[in-house]
């Protein structure tokens, strides 16, 4: 069975999750105060409606509460996202996930039932930031405030090692956790598995493991 989603809130962030989900083939429900944003997904999404989400009864009225997911993507107003994630907890909703503007903002939603609070502006400007900083790195997922998953390039110096002579585990607490190689991905790879030039090795680990991980075994390509 297809999950059931309900996005509040059409800006650019919830915008770009409506799209997302209809691609994947799941029923949405689109709801904005905004008749303009509504009527520009009305084709895009299962339904769209134009809603107060911080009106009880017209969440309670969309059947709200049996949606699997419920994403709060409301903009700058951050009154409107706290009674909306409220509501939504006191109705009941299975998973609710909300956009935070802020840390304090966040420490809010997560005492007030929110299941999951995203910062998409800050996650996209960390990742940002790390791929300026070390052109290894191909891309950045960051799990907590400790630990992150990163895909990084592997060079010339440790071509033809295998996993086992590499002993990112022992020596780096990382784990390899896939190697990307042309098209071909292989999802925990061997031991015996060898390292070749080109190689995209997608790696989890302490940040400050993989930092070092990266500078002694990645990076040769300095100069």
């Amino acid at each position: 069975m297809k999950k059931e989603f309900a996005v509040i809130g059409l800006g650019r962030f919830g915008g770009s999750i409506c799209k997302r989900l209809a691609e994947e083939g799941m029923n949405v429900l689109a709801i904005d105060s905004d008749e303009e944003k509504v009527n520009e997904f009305s084709n895009i999404v299962t339904q769209a409606v134009i809603a107060d989400s911080t009106d009880e009864k017209a969440l309670r009225g969309l059947g709200i509460r049996n949606f699997d997911h419920v994403i709060v993507a409301i903009g700058d107003n951050i009154l409107a996202s706290i009674m909306t994630t409220q509501i939504l907890d006191e109705l009941g909703v299975k998973h609710i996930t909300v956009k935070a503007q802020n840390l304090h903002h966040e420490k809010v939603l997560n005492r007030i039932g929110a299941d999951e609070v995203v910062h998409p502006e800050r996650d996209i400007g960390v990742r940002i930031a790390h791929n300026v900083v070390s052109k290894n790195v191909l891309d950045y997922l960051e799990l907590s405030d400790e630990y992150s998953i990163v895909e990084l390039m592997a060079g010339q110096k440790i071509a033809g090692e295998t996993i086992i002579d590499l002993d990112f585990r022992e020596k780096y607490g990382c784990n390899i956790l896939a190697i990307k190689r042309s098209d071909d991905i292989k999802v925990s790879p061997q031991p015996n598995e060898a390292i070749e030039n080109g190689d995209i090795l997608i790696v989890v680990g302490a940040d400050a493991d993989i930092n070092r991980l990266e500078n002694h075994w990645i990076d040769d390509n300095e100069g």
